[in-house]
């Protein structure tokens, strides 16, 4: 009975990855609690011993052998020593075995209770530091309920061997996207939380950072670190922002994140559901790069103000509703890549210092 106990440990922890220790400490628990739910008398003088070598668990309670008794949850008289010890005399220890099959059935249950428990809160934990690891990282999921009502969507998603459930609230999905049972999709890992009910994962896919790591995926010279994204503005279905610098004169920032005939970009685009991308050159030169976050539209003048965090923009006449975008999206998103508020007019206006 010893040697199969000590065989399922093993299993336990070759199927399931729970370190054999954490399942001994958890035994040791349950058969504690079970011989206290027997004995609620019992003190810190109960022992057990498991040996992996001898493939046996041990069980005994130490007492104090006494002439007189005067705790006989500790103590114990002469007489009844020698049954246990030939040798035993005042003043010495022995041990009584304790035989765990003689466990009452209440105990044995709450033993059964402590193994199942630890045995889920051990999984639990190694789903936490799994994908505590993938925080900020794509894990892809399969869609695996679609919430009629809330418009939410549960995902199954997996790291290596290890997978969970997590919840694609309406928010979090990109407009227009239709998911359906099934379906495979690329989610951003936003945060992992451990709550009382294990862990719980947050995921989107209007972050701005599932752009990135889609562009580390598609782009060498990204992943490589050649060149780099400096910012991203996104708002998610309609259109993203992206700037990005190379750290060697010879590659083209732009050129390596577009690809062959646009290749890269065309990809990411058909992930995010026709989402358009804007990639633009950083600059720190603050004029250069407002200039080129506000693309399509030309830029005639940017001027930095003496707060430092804004700046005037004069473009052509005809392309003043261009810089600004529809409902004012192109400069939105430009001040949230940029980090400066923008005031765009047209070049007809740009001797009215008043407007500003």
């Amino acid at each position: 009975m010893n040697a199969e106990f000590f065989t399922a440990i093993e299993d336990i922890e070759k199927e399931k990855g729970i370190p054999r220790a954490y399942m001994y400490d958890k035994i040791h628990q349950a058969i504690m609690a079970a011989y206290r739910k027997d004995h609620p008398e019992a003190g810190d003088n109960v022992v057990v011993e498991m040996s992996e070598e001898k493939k046996k668990i041990e069980m005994y309670v130490l007492m104090d052998v006494v002439d007189e008794v005067e705790d006989p949850a500790t103590q114990i008289g002469v007489d009844a020593a020698l049954s246990y010890n030939k040798r035993a005399r005042a003043g010495m220890q022995v041990q009584i075995p304790v035989e765990t099959r003689r466990f009452g059935r209440i105990a044995a249950q709450a033993a059964k209770q402590v193994i199942i428990q630890g045995i889920r809160e051990a999984e639990r934990g190694i789903v936490y530091e799994e994908f505590t690891s993938k925080e900020h990282e794509i894990l892809t999921g399969v869609v695996s309920y679609v919430d009629a009502r809330t418009g939410g969507v549960s995902i199954k998603i997996s790291s290596n061997s290890e997978y969970t459930e997590a919840l694609l609230p309406a928010n979090e999905q990109i407009r227009g996207e239709v998911l359906r049972d099934g379906d495979h999709i690329k989610v951003y890992v936003v945060e992992v939380r451990n709550s009382t009910r294990g862990p719980q994962v947050l995921i989107s896919r209007t972050h701005p950072g599932l752009v990135k790591c889609l562009f580390e995926l598609e782009v060498p010279e990204i992943f490589n670190g050649t060149v780099e994204i400096k910012s991203i503005a996104r708002e998610a279905g309609s259109r993203t922002k992206m700037a990005v610098w190379s750290n060697q004169a010879e590659v083209d920032p732009i050129g390596s994140c577009v690809g062959p005939k646009g290749s890269r970009v065309a990809a990411i685009v058909s992930e995010l559901n026709g989402e358009k991308i804007d990639i633009v050159k950083y600059s720190e030169d603050i004029e250069s790069y407002v200039a080129a976050a506000l693309a399509p539209a030309d830029v005639l003048s940017v001027t930095g103000l003496e707060d430092g965090k804004s700046c005037r923009v004069v473009v052509p006449d005809s392309q003043l509703s261009l810089a600004i975008g529809k409902e004012g999206q192109n400069a939105r998103l430009a001040a949230k890549l940029t980090g400066y508020k923008i005031d765009i007019k047209p070049e007809s206006e740009s001797d009215r210092p008043d407007i500003f």
